[in-house]
């Protein structure tokens, strides 16, 4: 991580983590609400899940460390069950297939936004580029941060996923993840890594930072799988 990467000071960030463990243990947020409870909009489920409210901005949330990482500096690194292991730098990812994709976002915290433009790789040319191995079920992420999170391939590979540098036509700013973010639309924003540095697809669910706090393992917004 680079000198000036901002951070909060350790206690106010321990007492953030703390208070999202306790959303956890009193299950805060929950509406109880099945999907077919919910009056149904567009399509076979709902657009808003349960539970969410829509907005406007693009709140910033993350674990009070927002690394700077420059282009020269980036490598990801693609590890793990994959016939050829990788790491990239910001030229060879550039050289990838490059895709554009209009989604909503729902993070657990409560609020979800509609249409927002990213462009990137999308998840199945990564799969491509390393060729998985026979046993690979599961995917790991790992941030500059220090966040990780988990995934199982069936989530990941979707199409509409995303390793996303830019966001509404211009590139993703460090608060927001950039360099380079994960986007996985259809499951809480958790999921979706920030910063990410690592990502390693294996034969075992690897839980992550708030899988291990308490959060659902796969965290499904019309489900509510806030907690697990």
């Amino acid at each position: 991580m680079a000198p000036e990467d901002e951070a909060l000071p350790e206690g106010v960030r321990r007492k953030l983590v703390e208070s999202k463990q306790r959303w956890a243990r009193e299950g805060r947020l929950l509406t109880g609400q099945a999907p077919g409870q919910v009056p149904a909009g567009e399509g076979s489920r709902p657009r808003l899940p349960p539970g969410q409210r829509r907005v406007a901005d693009f709140p910033v949330l993350d674990l009070g460390l927002q690394p700077a990482v420059t282009r020269e500096a980036f490598r990801l690194k693609v590890e793990g069950l994959v016939e050829r292991p990788v790491t990239l730098d910001w030229a060879w990812l550039q050289e990838l297939p490059q895709e554009e994709r209009v989604n909503d976002i729902h993070c657990v915290t409560q609020w979800s936004r509609y249409d927002n433009r990213w462009s990137g790789v999308p998840a199945p040319a990564l799969l491509d580029l390393v060729r998985l191995k026979p046993g690979a079920a599961f995917v790991s992420f790992e941030a500059h941060d220090g966040y990780t999170t988990n995934l199982r391939l069936d989530d990941f590979a979707r199409p509409e996923n995303l390793l996303a540098h830019s966001w509404e036509g211009r590139p993703l700013t460090r608060q927001h993840g950039g360099p380079l973010r994960i986007v996985v639309p259809h499951l809480y924003l958790w999921k979706s890594a920030k910063w990410v540095r690592r990502i390693t697809f294996t034969n075992r669910n690897q839980p992550g930072f708030w899988e291990v706090r308490g959060y659902h393992d796969r965290g499904d917004p019309w489900l509510e799988e806030r907690y697990g």
